[in-house]
């Protein structure tokens, strides 16, 4: 892949924009942990638009949009590692130790991740053996997909008629496996749950949901490829949420609750397309403070 397709001007114009943000230096020996967002390139944040611009080795992520690497500096090393659920992927020692080693040549090393790389991501575990080593670092954050990729599906995070609680959780364990998680309290605690990589065992995380008292019934919906050009939205119910998933594009973030029933009035994206917006996606019954989703046993 050819990284060296900025000119002259644009090079300087990105100069330009870190020193009127007075950004900090990107040294040589350090490797700066950012993320990419959830997709769409326009979401790097001016921090991690600046690491790429100076990085002379990167390691990216499969998740991690390719129109960014041709903003990386002439002759930048561009190393592949991605690990997707499924997929040969690249170890995460492997990962961790070429972090090490790039820095210690005196490398500026960016690790450029999908997301948030502390959100679900393995950055910590990262920052963790760059620290180990003796290893100077920086976090830069990323939006991830529970909150980005949500929004570009015109679905909120959190409204105030709907819920005051979020709940985050991953579908998928260190070992591989559906983490074992309070189920009950989750189900109980919080009215709008986001899961991340979780279409695996969205059917089993449903029925455990239902088994604690949420309602069959519930909005729900899977967001694929969230805020890339090729998103798709299932909108559907926590009772059929395994089967969206499963019919769903990977990676996939989830949502459940009522939130979801605001992408009727809130899918801009849509609205460009030509879909017509409801101007009021609740009856008055339905749209009330919500601080608890069930009653208490």
């Amino acid at each position: 892949m050819s990284n060296d397709l900025l000119n002259a001007a644009e090079r300087t114009a990105i100069q330009r924009l870190a020193k009127a943000l007075a950004l900090p230096a990107f040294d040589k020996g350090w490797v700066w942990l950012a993320g990419a967002g959830p997709g769409d390139p326009g979401l790097i944040t001016a921090l991690g638009l600046h690491a790429i611009a100076n990085a002379n080795a990167i390691l990216y992520d499969a998740l991690v949009d390719k129109t960014l690497l041709k903003l990386a500096r002439p002759g930048a090393e561009l190393v592949y590692a991605g690990k997707r659920a499924g997929r040969n992927s690249c170890k995460q020692s492997d990962i961790s130790r070429t972090l090490v080693s790039l820095a210690r040549k005196g490398k500026r090393v960016l690790r450029l991740k999908g997301g948030d790389p502390f959100v679900f991501g393995r950055g910590a575990e990262e920052a963790l053996t760059l620290a180990r080593a003796g290893v100077p670092f920086r976090i830069v954050p990323g939006i991830t997909a529970g909150i980005g990729g949500l929004a570009y599906a015109g679905i909120p995070l959190t409204h105030r008629d709907t819920n005051h609680v979020v709940t985050f959780l991953t579908g998928h364990g260190a070992d591989g496996k559906l983490p074992k998680l309070d189920w009950a309290a989750i189900a109980k605690g919080s009215p709008t749950i986001v899961l991340y990589m979780a279409r695996k065992y969205a059917g089993e995380i449903a029925a455990k949901l239902i088994a604690a008292g949420r309602d069959a019934g519930e909005p729900a919906a899977v967001v694929g490829n969230a805020s890339f050009a090729d998103q798709n939205v299932r909108v559907t119910t926590l009772a059929e949420l395994g089967q969206a998933a499963a019919e769903s594009a990977a990676p996939a973030i989830l949502i459940v609750g009522e939130n979801v029933k605001l992408r009727d009035s809130l899918d801009w994206l849509g609205a460009l397309a030509g879909k017509k917006l409801a101007p009021e996606p609740y009856d008055d019954e339905v749209l009330r403070p919500i601080a608890h989703v069930l009653t208490s046993t």
